[in-house]
């Protein structure tokens, strides 16, 4: 099969190549897992928690290859490091967890006295991952690490775009035979995915609305669970109340952090008139003084944009809210050093007619609208085919709280932003075109990867037929 050239995103060159396994190797992997499937169960989550454990300490111990990797993926290195120990933190912390979060033991009937009931939790036997590009390790390993706890073989395709770092993580996996057994990896595009989903038992995906409506449709058709986390346009209310310097570095750090490529960055700001201009005036300064983290990979807080393609849809949406009457305050050229950067860029005079207002932006632009009612501004939240997660910032927790109780997401942060990425413990669905299945975070995280059996037992006498009979006594 024909290689598929990968491009740097701090140079703009292509300098490394995958070769995308076709539908024959996608099935032979497949059944290898499904072949040391069954072991992995019987370890037991005893069993299972001390081999993932060794997984953590063998990350940890070679963090340095994969973080080397990771960084020219995605031409960040802090974050590249933050990813890394992030999935061991992750593990250690699903290890602690997980062996207390299926119900266990019988429960006594209540509609009848002689029956009782008890769970029996059955994982999927083989659970495809088809992971992003924006946070290559994260999001590989966010439904892996659980999927792997709850006794699955797992089946991974990360994205073409951000490959390299699969090497040095899989060698450190095997390094832990009994996880090797039940985790493989195959590298590719669509065709790949599309492959990797007529072998599983459940999929997962995280990207684009457009690519989960095509896996949810394959997987519909196979009758098997699609868990999808796609787009999202999260939204910012800052009331008339809010802490300017609080709702200014949420604003930016929730809207350009990791050059806003991610899903649950702000991508719309609805603030107060009567603090719109202060706010703008601290806004603009700070996005001003961030620096580009070029040409040293060491300093500077944005990286390049990682996927050459979106360059051009955060062109298209600045030169269509411009065309609009939109104007910039700063930032909105994308500049060509090598790699495609992006410094933060403030936009008003927006409307919801405006492309930068209603589309996915991925990428740090920061649009800005002033609302005059509380109420205006929830129905302009809630005026967007997304619903991720939003945010709102108040004078007080209590404010921001009845606020974001009115918006159609499925997690606000309150009095601050994009909070989804910083803690995990919480679980949220996705609401409207953000999603579908069950939550990636808190015990359903985990649950969601077994399907529940029903033991239900008679402790009495059976029910004779003559019971239902048509003449019985009434």
């Amino acid at each position: 099969m024909t290689s598929l050239p990968v491009r740097n995103p701090r140079t703009g060159i292509a300098d490394h190549a995958i070769t995308p396994a076709d539908a024959g190797a996608v099935a032979r992997e497949a059944a290898r897992l499904r072949a040391g499937q069954p072991a992995w169960e019987q370890l037991g989550i005893e069993g299972r928690v001390a081999a993932m454990l060794r997984l953590a300490d063998a990350l940890e111990a070679g963090a340095a290859d994969i973080v080397a990797a990771l960084s020219v993926d995605t031409g960040r290195l802090a974050i590249a490091g933050q990813e890394l120990r992030g999935v061991v933190a992750s593990i250690r912390g699903w290890c602690t967890a997980a062996p207390h979060l299926l119900a266990r033991g019988w429960t006594e009937g209540r509609s009848d006295g002689r029956m009782r009931h008890a769970p029996q939790w059955v994982p999927y036997r083989l659970v495809g991952v088809i992971s992003p590009w924006n946070f290559p390790l994260t999001l590989s390993m966010i439904d892996t690490i659980p999927a792997l706890l709850a006794g699955c073989a797992v089946l991974l395709k990360p994205s073409e775009v951000t490959p390299r770092f699969a090497s040095p993580l899989m060698a450190v996996v095997a390094q832990v035979p009994d996880v090797a057994g039940v985790f493989g990896l195959v590298q590719g595009a669509g065709a790949t995915g599309a492959a990797l989903i007529d072998q599983v038992d459940a999929v997962c995906f995280t990207g684009s609305v457009a690519t989960g409506r095509k896996v949810a449709v394959q997987a519909a058709g196979r009758l098997i669970p699609a868990f999808l986390e796609l787009g999202g346009k999260d939204a910012l209310i800052i009331t008339a109340s809010a802490d300017l310097e609080r709702a200014v570095t949420a604003a930016l750090r929730g809207s350009v952090l990791s050059t806003g490529q991610a899903c649950q960055s702000i991508e719309r700001i609805y603030v107060h008139r009567s603090i719109l201009a202060p706010f703008l005036e601290r806004l603009v300064a700070a996005a001003a003084a961030t620096r580009l983290n070029t040409p040293e990979i060491t300093a500077g807080e944005i990286g390049p944009i990682i996927f050459d393609r979106q360059a051009e849809i955060l062109r298209a949406q600045i030169a269509d809210a411009v065309a609009r009457g939109a104007r910039v305050l700063t930032g909105g050229t994308v500049e060509e050093m090598g790699g495609l950067w992006l410094r933060p860029t403030v936009l008003v005079d927006v409307d919801h007619g405006m492309d930068v207002m209603r589309e996915e932006t991925f990428g740090p632009i920061m649009p800005v609208m002033g609302f005059d009612t509380v109420e205006e501004a929830i129905t302009l939240a809630n005026d967007s085919p997304y619903g991720l997660s939003a945010a709102v910032i108040a004078g007080t927790i209590e404010e921001a709280e009845a606020i974001g109780r009115q918006i159609e997401a499925g997690a606000v942060s309150l009095n601050d932003a994009a909070l989804t990425s910083l803690f995990h413990e919480a679980e949220k669905n996705s609401f409207k075109a953000s999603g579908l299945g069950g939550s990636r975070m808190g015990a359903a995280g985990f649950q969601r990867f077994c399907r529940r059996k029903a033991l239900i037992a008679n402790t009495g006498a059976p029910t004779p037929l003559g019971a239902f009979a048509e003449d019985a006594a009434r």
